[in-house]
């Protein structure tokens, strides 16, 4: 039996799915580590202190070498001085996880075909929306009942779209070519214009072979 979606906004009615992108199989290993690389990748990495080489001040012996009955010193620079540097200070690093192309496209499959199997994907009608109204965004997601938090796709030049959306609590608004698995696995209900769904189901459709 075809998975189906309902759209919303236009005449009660209900669209067949692409049975390769929303019918998939849902391997939760795949989507775990596309998930884990996606949010490695936001990470910045830009945490830093100085080393002994950074820090300034030290030009001189803080006192001579013999003579004084404590131990010797090169510098005030050293890790062991207040305001000296650290020993194997942290520097800027990459925390980014290598996930194949192939593999990022079947744990976004599985992700859609979840939400497709429980019902908590919808359509937009294109023309639902002629000027921006976030009460009429309000309106549509609690006549359909759905639990937050919502992931709105919407093409770019959708904009009635996307401004409607894009002001209501725990509702995310992307376009399909920065749709993220890791959006689609926090979002409890998905909700995708008709226009976008064509792109959708590009960026998560199988690779043909060579």
């Amino acid at each position: 039996m075809a998975v189906k979606a309902d759209v919303l906004g236009g005449t009660a009615k209900d669209v067949a799915l692409d049975a390769a992108v929303f019918e998939a199989e849902v391997k939760p290993h795949l989507v775990h580590e596309t998930v884990r690389a996606e949010l490695n990748a936001a990470r910045r990495g830009t945490r830093g202190a100085k080393s002994r080489g950074l820090v300034s001040g030290g030009r001189a012996k803080p006192w001579r070498q013999k003579g004084t009955g404590r131990a010797r010193q090169g510098t005030i620079r050293a890790p062991q001085f207040t305001g000296g540097g650290m020993a194997f200070p942290p520097g800027m690093r990459s925390f980014d996880v290598k996930v194949n192309r192939k593999a990022r496209r079947a744990a976004l499959r599985a992700a859609l075909s979840d939400h497709a199997r429980r019902q908590t994907l919808a359509l937009l009608h294109s023309e639902s929306f002629t000027t921006p109204s976030t009460r009429q965004a309000a309106q549509l997601l609690a006549e359909w009942g759905k639990d937050a938090p919502v992931l709105v796709v919407a093409q770019e030049d959708e904009e009635a779209v996307v401004k409607s959306f894009r002001n209501l609590e725990r509702v995310l608004v992307t376009v399909p070519s920065e749709l993220e698995v890791a959006a689609v696995v926090w979002a409890r209900a998905v909700l995708v214009t008709e226009a976008a769904l064509p792109l959708v189901e590009a960026k998560a459709g199988k690779e043909a072979s060579a």
